[in-house]
Protein backbone atom coordinates (compact mmCIF):
# COMPACT_ATOMS: atom_id res chain seq x y z
CA UNK A 1 0.00 0.00 0.00
CA UNK A 2 1.08 3.77 -0.82
CA UNK A 3 2.05 5.56 2.01
CA UNK A 4 0.18 8.70 2.80
CA UNK A 5 2.94 11.51 2.27
CA UNK A 6 6.73 11.93 1.59
CA UNK A 7 8.63 12.65 4.45
CA UNK A 8 11.51 15.20 4.30
CA UNK A 9 13.21 13.92 7.47
CA UNK A 10 14.82 11.09 8.85
CA UNK A 11 14.60 9.48 12.36
CA UNK A 12 12.39 10.31 15.22
CA UNK A 13 12.52 11.88 18.74
CA UNK A 14 10.66 10.85 21.76
CA UNK A 15 8.28 12.87 23.92
CA UNK A 16 6.64 11.97 27.23
CA UNK A 17 3.02 11.00 27.13
CA UNK A 18 1.86 10.05 30.46
CA UNK A 19 2.06 7.60 33.46
CA UNK A 20 1.26 3.68 34.58
CA UNK A 21 2.05 2.00 37.16
CA UNK A 22 4.91 0.09 37.23
CA UNK A 23 4.99 -3.62 36.30
CA UNK A 24 7.88 -6.39 37.68
CA UNK A 25 10.38 -6.37 34.51
CA UNK A 26 10.25 -2.82 33.56
CA UNK A 27 13.64 -1.01 33.46
CA UNK A 28 14.21 0.44 36.53
CA UNK A 29 15.37 3.11 34.44
CA UNK A 30 12.05 4.70 33.59
CA UNK A 31 10.42 4.99 37.02
CA UNK A 32 9.58 8.53 38.44
CA UNK A 33 11.75 8.79 41.20
CA UNK A 34 9.71 12.09 42.37
CA UNK A 35 6.16 10.23 41.99
CA UNK A 36 7.94 7.66 44.10
CA UNK A 37 9.23 9.93 46.79
CA UNK A 38 5.70 11.97 47.38
CA UNK A 39 3.76 8.61 47.21
CA UNK A 40 5.80 6.16 47.92
CA UNK A 41 4.77 3.84 44.55
CA UNK A 42 6.44 3.12 41.29
CA UNK A 43 5.11 4.78 38.13
CA UNK A 44 6.55 4.27 34.99
CA UNK A 45 7.26 7.11 32.49
CA UNK A 46 5.70 6.17 29.16
CA UNK A 47 6.49 7.80 25.94
CA UNK A 48 5.40 8.75 22.26
CA UNK A 49 7.09 8.81 19.01
CA UNK A 50 7.38 12.36 17.76
CA UNK A 51 6.40 11.74 14.35
CA UNK A 52 7.53 13.55 11.20
CA UNK A 53 4.03 14.19 9.96
CA UNK A 54 1.03 15.65 12.52
CA UNK A 55 -2.57 15.60 10.93
CA UNK A 56 -5.62 17.48 11.82
CA UNK A 57 -8.55 16.18 10.11
CA UNK A 58 -11.65 18.61 10.39
CA UNK A 59 -15.03 16.72 10.27
CA UNK A 60 -18.13 19.29 9.70
CA UNK A 61 -20.74 18.05 12.58
CA UNK A 62 -23.30 20.34 11.65
CA UNK A 63 -27.19 19.73 10.51
CA UNK A 64 -26.94 20.30 6.59
CA UNK A 65 -24.39 17.11 7.00
CA UNK A 66 -27.13 14.56 8.02
CA UNK A 67 -29.52 14.76 4.53
CA UNK A 68 -29.39 11.38 3.26
CA UNK A 69 -31.54 10.48 -0.05
CA UNK A 70 -33.18 7.21 0.15
CA UNK A 71 -31.39 4.08 0.43
CA UNK A 72 -27.87 6.27 1.06
CA UNK A 73 -26.23 6.94 3.95
CA UNK A 74 -25.93 10.30 5.42
CA UNK A 75 -23.09 12.80 4.34
CA UNK A 76 -22.29 12.83 8.28
CA UNK A 77 -22.25 8.79 8.62
CA UNK A 78 -20.22 8.73 4.98
CA UNK A 79 -17.66 11.42 6.47
CA UNK A 80 -17.18 10.14 9.47
CA UNK A 81 -16.34 6.67 8.06
CA UNK A 82 -13.97 8.73 5.45
CA UNK A 83 -12.16 10.23 9.08
CA UNK A 84 -11.93 7.31 10.63
CA UNK A 85 -9.87 5.15 7.92
CA UNK A 86 -8.05 8.36 7.76
CA UNK A 87 -6.86 8.36 10.63
CA UNK A 88 -6.12 4.86 11.27
CA UNK A 89 -3.73 4.67 8.03
CA UNK A 90 -2.09 8.06 9.69
CA UNK A 91 -1.67 6.14 12.88
CA UNK A 92 -0.68 2.71 11.55
CA UNK A 93 2.47 4.24 9.41
CA UNK A 94 3.48 6.18 12.78
CA UNK A 95 2.23 9.59 11.75
CA UNK A 96 -0.08 11.67 14.19
CA UNK A 97 -3.86 11.99 13.60
CA UNK A 98 -6.33 14.24 15.43
CA UNK A 99 -9.52 15.18 15.36
CA UNK A 100 -12.00 18.77 15.29
CA UNK A 101 -15.78 18.46 15.14
CA UNK A 102 -17.26 21.65 14.49
CA UNK A 103 -20.45 23.14 13.35
CA UNK A 104 -20.42 27.12 14.12
CA UNK A 105 -17.90 26.66 16.87
CA UNK A 106 -15.50 23.75 17.95
CA UNK A 107 -17.28 21.18 19.41
CA UNK A 108 -14.86 18.50 20.05
CA UNK A 109 -10.87 18.47 20.20
CA UNK A 110 -8.43 15.27 20.06
CA UNK A 111 -4.75 17.11 19.73
CA UNK A 112 -2.86 14.98 17.29
CA UNK A 113 -1.48 11.95 18.64
CA UNK A 114 0.61 8.87 17.21
CA UNK A 115 -0.47 6.04 19.70
CA UNK A 116 -2.64 3.13 18.86
CA UNK A 117 -4.76 3.31 21.75
CA UNK A 118 -5.50 7.07 21.07
CA UNK A 119 -7.56 5.67 17.77
CA UNK A 120 -9.33 4.60 20.18
CA UNK A 121 -10.51 7.66 21.58
CA UNK A 122 -11.19 8.91 18.14
CA UNK A 123 -12.94 6.37 16.96
CA UNK A 124 -14.94 7.18 20.42
CA UNK A 125 -15.67 10.71 19.62
CA UNK A 126 -16.48 10.59 15.99
CA UNK A 127 -19.44 7.47 17.02
CA UNK A 128 -20.83 10.10 19.34
CA UNK A 129 -21.20 12.85 16.80
CA UNK A 130 -24.93 13.39 15.86
CA UNK A 131 -25.02 16.67 12.96
CA UNK A 132 -26.72 19.36 14.87
CA UNK A 133 -26.19 22.95 14.81
CA UNK A 134 -25.62 25.64 11.82
CA UNK A 135 -22.24 25.54 10.20
CA UNK A 136 -19.88 28.78 10.34
CA UNK A 137 -17.19 27.37 9.38
CA UNK A 138 -15.18 31.01 8.98
CA UNK A 139 -15.64 31.26 13.02
CA UNK A 140 -14.75 27.35 13.24
CA UNK A 141 -11.65 26.83 11.74
CA UNK A 142 -10.59 30.21 12.29
CA UNK A 143 -10.22 29.00 15.79
CA UNK A 144 -8.56 25.71 14.64
CA UNK A 145 -5.37 28.11 12.65
CA UNK A 146 -5.26 29.48 16.12
CA UNK A 147 -3.90 25.54 17.62
CA UNK A 148 -1.61 24.55 14.87
CA UNK A 149 1.50 25.90 15.61
CA UNK A 150 3.50 22.86 13.25
CA UNK A 151 3.57 22.51 9.98
CA UNK A 152 1.92 19.24 9.04
CA UNK A 153 -1.52 18.95 7.18
CA UNK A 154 -5.03 20.05 7.28
CA UNK A 155 -7.69 17.76 6.24
CA UNK A 156 -11.29 19.21 6.01
CA UNK A 157 -14.17 17.00 5.38
CA UNK A 158 -17.54 18.86 4.53
CA UNK A 159 -20.48 19.43 2.75
CA UNK A 160 -19.14 23.34 2.52
CA UNK A 161 -22.35 24.37 2.41
CA UNK A 162 -22.18 27.83 3.49
CA UNK A 163 -21.51 31.31 1.32
CA UNK A 164 -19.38 30.46 -1.25
CA UNK A 165 -17.13 33.64 -0.90
CA UNK A 166 -16.77 32.96 3.16
CA UNK A 167 -16.07 29.09 2.31
CA UNK A 168 -12.93 30.42 0.11
CA UNK A 169 -12.00 33.02 2.63
CA UNK A 170 -12.25 29.93 5.42
CA UNK A 171 -10.28 27.63 3.25
CA UNK A 172 -7.52 30.15 1.94
CA UNK A 173 -6.71 30.82 5.58
CA UNK A 174 -5.17 27.37 6.48
CA UNK A 175 -3.15 27.83 4.07
CA UNK A 176 -1.02 29.94 6.64
CA UNK A 177 0.28 27.45 8.88
CA UNK A 178 2.01 26.38 5.19
CA UNK A 179 0.66 23.10 6.07
CA UNK A 180 -0.88 20.78 3.46
CA UNK A 181 -4.27 21.11 2.75
CA UNK A 182 -6.57 18.82 1.89
CA UNK A 183 -10.64 19.35 0.93
CA UNK A 184 -13.25 16.52 0.61
CA UNK A 185 -16.87 17.96 -0.25
CA UNK A 186 -19.66 15.59 0.81
CA UNK A 187 -22.36 15.30 -1.84
CA UNK A 188 -25.58 13.71 -1.71
CA UNK A 189 -26.65 11.84 -5.38
CA UNK A 190 -29.77 14.07 -5.33
CA UNK A 191 -27.66 17.49 -4.06
CA UNK A 192 -26.48 17.41 -7.86
CA UNK A 193 -29.29 15.98 -9.82
CA UNK A 194 -31.74 17.68 -7.97
CA UNK A 195 -33.95 14.94 -9.23
CA UNK A 196 -37.31 15.62 -7.00
CA UNK A 197 -39.97 14.74 -10.09
CA UNK A 198 -42.94 16.96 -9.14
CA UNK A 199 -43.89 19.11 -6.16
CA UNK A 200 -41.92 19.02 -3.44
CA UNK A 201 -41.50 20.71 0.02
CA UNK A 202 -37.67 21.46 1.23
CA UNK A 203 -36.60 21.93 4.11
CA UNK A 204 -33.35 23.80 5.43
CA UNK A 205 -32.02 21.03 8.16
CA UNK A 206 -30.21 23.59 10.10
CA UNK A 207 -32.79 26.70 10.32
CA UNK A 208 -35.94 24.91 9.87
CA UNK A 209 -37.42 27.24 7.71
CA UNK A 210 -39.42 25.33 4.54
CA UNK A 211 -39.56 26.17 0.97
CA UNK A 212 -42.63 24.27 -0.93
CA UNK A 213 -41.59 24.53 -4.74
CA UNK A 214 -41.81 22.20 -8.08
CA UNK A 215 -38.35 21.04 -9.19
CA UNK A 216 -39.19 20.15 -12.67
CA UNK A 217 -39.52 23.78 -13.36
CA UNK A 218 -36.46 25.30 -11.75
CA UNK A 219 -34.12 22.21 -12.11
CA UNK A 220 -31.91 23.67 -14.99
CA UNK A 221 -31.44 26.96 -12.96
CA UNK A 222 -30.47 24.98 -10.32
CA UNK A 223 -27.67 22.61 -11.82
CA UNK A 224 -26.34 25.76 -13.37
CA UNK A 225 -25.96 27.65 -9.78
CA UNK A 226 -24.48 24.34 -8.21
CA UNK A 227 -21.97 23.58 -10.54
CA UNK A 228 -21.27 27.06 -10.29
CA UNK A 229 -20.91 27.07 -6.90
CA UNK A 230 -18.66 23.90 -6.95
CA UNK A 231 -16.69 25.53 -9.93
CA UNK A 232 -15.39 28.87 -7.47
CA UNK A 233 -14.54 26.28 -4.93
CA UNK A 234 -12.52 23.96 -6.60
CA UNK A 235 -10.79 26.94 -8.82
CA UNK A 236 -10.14 28.83 -5.52
CA UNK A 237 -8.34 25.57 -4.12
CA UNK A 238 -6.56 24.67 -6.81
CA UNK A 239 -5.16 28.46 -7.33
CA UNK A 240 -3.74 28.09 -3.52
CA UNK A 241 -2.28 24.71 -3.89
CA UNK A 242 -5.24 22.80 -1.91
CA UNK A 243 -6.18 19.37 -2.70
CA UNK A 244 -10.54 19.28 -3.72
CA UNK A 245 -11.97 16.34 -3.82
CA UNK A 246 -15.20 16.13 -4.42
CA UNK A 247 -16.70 12.71 -3.26
CA UNK A 248 -20.73 11.69 -3.42
CA UNK A 249 -22.22 9.50 -1.11
CA UNK A 250 -22.82 6.58 -3.93
CA UNK A 251 -19.77 6.26 -4.40
CA UNK A 252 -17.38 3.01 -2.38
CA UNK A 253 -15.59 4.18 0.55
CA UNK A 254 -12.75 3.46 -1.56
CA UNK A 255 -12.93 5.52 -4.38
CA UNK A 256 -11.79 8.85 -2.25
CA UNK A 257 -9.20 6.84 0.13
CA UNK A 258 -7.40 5.80 -2.78
CA UNK A 259 -7.38 8.84 -4.23
CA UNK A 260 -6.51 9.95 -1.44
CA UNK A 261 -3.73 7.41 -0.90
CA UNK A 262 -2.25 7.79 -4.79
CA UNK A 263 -1.76 11.90 -4.22
CA UNK A 264 -0.11 11.21 -0.69
CA UNK A 265 2.48 8.78 -2.10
Amino acid sequence: MLGLHKSPYHGFSIEFSQHRPYIPGDSLKDVDWKIYGKTDRYFIKQYEEETNLKAHILLDTSASMRYASPGRVSKLEYAKVLASVIAFMLIKQNDAAGLYLYSDKIEKILPPKASRIYLDEIMKALAASGGEGKSDATRALGEVVEKINRRGMIIVISDLFEDVNEVIETIKRLTVTKSKVVVFQILDPLERSFDFGNDAIFKDMETGAELSTQPRQIVAAYRDAFEGFVSKIKAACLNSGIDFNQVDTAQPYDVPISAFLRKRG
